[in-house]
């Protein structure tokens, strides 16, 4: 098949996600078939840059060859295998080496498939912990505002954005509202009116959910260490669970190798998914405190967890995991993300000068630019992409979240590149 073929076949039968018609009934979209390190090639040979890291997973780019090596020989070996009543090593050892990364490895963890099936996961442990307890009345849950958790309508419930989710607001679960301070000085009284919604709901609250420190799709919206230090604190006062989920903050994006580590605290859940496999295979987890899972006995009485999916902890998925994880600790994935971040802070914070720019933030390797309109940001995007840089707006902001190996003058070129196009767009 020709370029030609792939894009009527494409608009004959493939439905792309996130993805208005608009976008492709006037100029098809690149059919991307090869990439190598922080680059993509389309069907034509065109090479662009993948800014985003393909939805904020490949954090060491594309075609690792370590990572391919691991794939194959897993493939060799065993391709799939259940983990309901049985075991497999990769697996086994993935849930070791996940465990070891947490504040303390007493943990357990439960494999899925994709990030909003880990969340998903993660609020029904919650929610069946308080049963288990005999806390039946806790059974209610928290959202920090403009959050966002993934696309299943229990991660849509802890995570209403109205520009994503509206047509399914009627059959969402009611969940409470926790407001976020993007400013320092509104801290206090976001954290009061936490703390009131807390001791309303003091024996109904199973669980609080956050995103921590950046909100990724309400537009790379950031809030303090303290902040998130201080929800910690009030759910263990009020012995309600934290879940964190670090699905695209987590492996080294900021700046440390999970986000919540910046606010010294010890999660009991962890969502992560994404750069779990470097965006190698899809793969998920909810790493859960022991305390939590020993609950779920079926010793005097059934308590079990009755969840899964079919290729949860699938070894391929799991071995190109072990190898992005080994990865990660050579190169201490962390550090390389504090080095992007002093690059990106060198060529976006002049650009809070300019008119209709409104914000800079960065966070390890996530530079955002937020402007004054929709208008000046499609402008921007459109820009970009003559240029070859492949971004993905979020409301009025445009954003760089690079792999975090792509070397020091790669980045320099496109945050150089990136900054003089948000100036020519707002000139």
């Amino acid at each position: 098949m020709n370029t030609d073929d792939y894009i009527s076949m494409d608009r004959e039968h493939l439905w792309h996600p996130y993805t208005r018609f608009s976008t492709f009934e006037t100029k098809p979209l690149p059919v991307i078939v090869r990439g190598k390190g922080l680059y993509l090639f389309d069907a034509d040979g065109n090479r662009y840059i993948d800014a985003i890291s393909s939805w904020w997973a490949c954090a060491l780019g594309h075609g690792n060859d370590r990572i391919k090596d691991a794939i194959g020989n897993q493939a060799d070996c065993l391709q799939q295998s259940i983990l309901g009543n049985l075991s497999h090593p990769a697996a086994i050892e993935l849930a070791g080496k996940l465990a070891g990364l947490m504040p303390r490895p007493n943990r357990h963890v439960l494999f899925s498939s994709d990030g909003a099936s880990a969340v998903e996961a993660a609020l029904k442990i919650a929610v069946q912990y308080g049963h288990n307890i005999g806390q039946p009345t806790r059974r209610r849950l928290a959202y920090l505002r403009d959050a966002y958790h993934g696309d299943t309508l229990g991660a849509v419930s802890v995570g209403f954005l109205e520009s994503f989710h509206k047509p399914f607001k009627s059959i969402l679960f009611p969940a409470l509202s926790i407001p976020v301070p993007y400013r320092k000085e509104d801290e206090r009284a976001c954290l009061a009116e936490a703390t009131h919604l807390f001791d309303q709901h003091t024996d109904e609250i199973a669980a609080l959910i956050v995103e921590p420190l950046c909100q990724g799709a309400a537009g790379m919206k950031m809030y303090s260490a303290q902040y998130l230090r201080q929800l910690a604190a009030l759910c263990r006062e009020r012995e309600v669970l934290l879940i964190v989920d670090e699905i695209a903050t987590g492996f080294g994006r900021t700046g440390r190798m999970f986000a919540f580590e910046h606010a010294g605290i010890d999660p009991d859940i962890v969502c992560v998914g994404k750069a779990l496999s470097a965006g190698y295979l899809p793969i998920s987890a909810a790493i859960v405190k022991d305390d939590i899972y020993a609950a779920f006995s079926d010793q005097p009485v059934d308590h079990t967890f009755y969840h899964g999916h079919t290729f949860c902890g699938n070894p391929i998925a799991a071995a190109a995991a072990l190898e992005a994880l080994r990865i990660y600790e050579e190169i201490d994935i962390a550090a390389q993300a504090r080095r992007i971040e002093a690059l990106l802070k060198e060529a976006l914070t002049p650009l809070s000068a300019l008119p209709f720019v409104t914000d800079v933030r960065c966070l390890g390797a996530i530079g955002a630019v937020e402007l004054s309109s929709r208008e000046l940001v499609q402008t921007a995007k459109m820009a970009l992409l003559e240029q070859r840089i492949l971004a993905r707006p979020l409301g009025q902001v445009v954003y760089l979240m690079p792999p975090l190996n792509t070397p020091d003058e790669h980045i320099k070129n496109l945050v150089n590149v990136f900054a003089q196009i948000v100036r020519s767009v707002v000139a």
